[in-house]
């Protein structure tokens, strides 16, 4: 079920008056029963994956306490070999499978899936919707367990629910046990400014994806569909767009899974720090999908061993880092490039830092200054890096790259519609005004506490640009294909 559909409208005031209304021991029950149907309102299929990966490490778990460390790695293992394998199949299988044959056959060696396969093609494995949030959150769960960090949950409806929960379940923010369990526990009572402010939350993210970022997307889709045009700087434009369309596009679904949560009494993590104000491409990452980025530090960076061992160690492990983040957000070289291409520049600027500094000091360049240097360089890095995320393939890339700087013509109107163009810039601006002031997790002061004349114009206004300005076309969220 989407954020963004009509059904989800009606999904929510019943899922959340049902669980005021349940007597507080049975509102685990409410609540799996509503996360099961919305995750499988269009493919019940889906269920079966979602269920073994929660057996299995509620299994693992209960199976760690007092064991060996033998039998706690064994455990482990299991777990790993389970929910890693799933996302291979289902994700991963058919690239690798294409990359070694076009290995193969750049030696000469020519081999097609048919000769082995029959008829069969890899390409026909579905993509089952949020497998790469909820494995990640369930391995979590195991890894904490085996390194002694958290217990078990023994209560299983409980567990489930912790995997399954809603409201982040497709697209995250992927939470830990030790932080979302117990509030799954809590006896929530009924409190209507946390509600208010949670549907705050709510209608914030569907202005951003309704009005913001699928008008985005209809210029992006038009500029990446031509990236032979002569017009490099409506190819400039088109990849300017992308990169805020797939921030407020996911920023909208995190605001509504946040203020879903929030109407129940769960606080779930804020995925982003207004991150297009980064200085640095390093800060930037710190800042963008936050929860993301603190489970690859704990369970892969630091465990490889961080930036603590030698420069050449911390390089490496930097590029292994990213080469985990192009990898999780597809399964295409064009991901892996643009994660590469994240790691050269994060890279660059760990080994450079010290010799800037003193360039800087030398030449008497202002903080001020300096932070601005940083920032131009930083995003326009980024947004580069960015085409062969939304590029189709790397050929695509390059092309779209090389002709963005072809300046034959001035040309930047390829819907031939100005004033969607003029008003994509100017609720790109409007956006990114709010959020420098509001950031991402306090848009609710904008309405909250304020005088009743004000709220009633803000309410007001609201539905006024719903309905004049939403996209009339249910796109899913972006970050669902991941």
């Amino acid at each position: 079920m989407l954020f963004n559909s009509f059904e989800f409208l009606i999904f929510l005031p019943v899922i959340v008056i049902g669980f005021y209304l349940i007597r507080h021991r049975y509102r685990w029950v409410w609540l799996l029963a509503g996360s099961y149907f919305f995750y499988s309102f269009h493919k019940p299929e889906l269920l079966i994956l979602l269920l073994i990966s929660t057996v299995t490490d509620y299994f693992c778990g209960l199976k760690m306490v007092g064991a060996s460390h033998k039998q706690k790695k064994a455990y482990l293992t299991l777990s790993l070999v389970v929910n890693i394998g799933m996302l291979f199949v289902f994700k991963y299988l058919a690239f690798f499978t294409n990359s070694v044959y076009e290995l193969f056959g750049f030696f000469g060696v020519e081999i097609t899936p048919e000769e082995n396969f029959g008829t069969y093609s890899f390409s026909n494995i579905m993509l089952p919707v949020g497998i790469s949030f909820y494995t990640f959150q369930t391995l979590s769960y195991t890894i904490d367990i085996y390194r002694g960090q958290i217990k078990p949950e023994k209560h299983f409806g409980i567990f489930a629910l912790y995997v399954a929960f809603f409201p982040q379940l497709v697209a995250g923010p992927i939470e830990r046990a030790s932080r979302l369990i117990p509030q799954l526990k809590e006896n929530v009572k009924v409190n209507l400014p946390n509600i208010k402010k949670g549907m705050v939350l709510i209608a914030w993210g569907l202005l951003l994806k309704v009005v913001v970022a699928d008008r985005l997307g209809i210029y992006v889709d038009k500029a990446f569909a031509n990236p032979e045009s002569p017009h490099g700087f409506s190819l400039i434009l088109g990849a300017v767009f992308f990169m805020f369309q797939i921030y407020f596009d996911f920023s909208a679904y995190t605001s509504i899974a946040i203020g879903t949560a929030q109407t129940i009494g769960v606080e779930l993590m804020q995925n982003f720090n207004r991150p297009m104000f980064a200085l640095t491409v390093a800060d930037f990452w710190k800042r963008w999908h936050i929860s993301l980025m603190q489970w690859l530090r704990d369970y892969l960076f630091f465990p490889l061993g961080g930036s603590r061992g030698t420069k050449a160690q911390t390089v490496r492990n930097i590029f292994i880092l990213f080469f985990i983040v192009g990898l999780w957000h597809g399964a295409s070289w064009t991901f892996v490039i643009w994660g590469l291409l994240n790691a050269l520049l994060l890279v660059l600027e760990y080994a450079t830092a010290p010799t800037r500094k003193k360039v800087f000091i030398a030449i008497g360049l202002r903080k001020r200054t300096i932070e601005l240097m940083g920032w131009t360089f930083g995003i326009s890095y980024i947004l580069i890096t960015l085409v062969f995320f939304r590029a189709t393939s790397l050929d695509n890339a390059i092309t779209y790259i090389n002709h963005m700087f072809q300046f034959k013509s001035l040309h930047v109107n390829i819907l031939e519609n100005y004033f969607e163009l003029v008003l994509s810039c100017i609720l790109i601006l409007l956006v990114q005004t709010i959020h420098y002031f509001k950031g991402n997790d306090k848009i609710y002061e904008l309405v909250i506490g304020k005088p009743k004349h004000i709220r009633w114009s803000f309410y007001i206004a609201y539905i006024f640009i719903i309905a004049l300005f939403a996209i009339n076309r249910q796109n899913t969220f972006i970050y669902f294909q991941f």
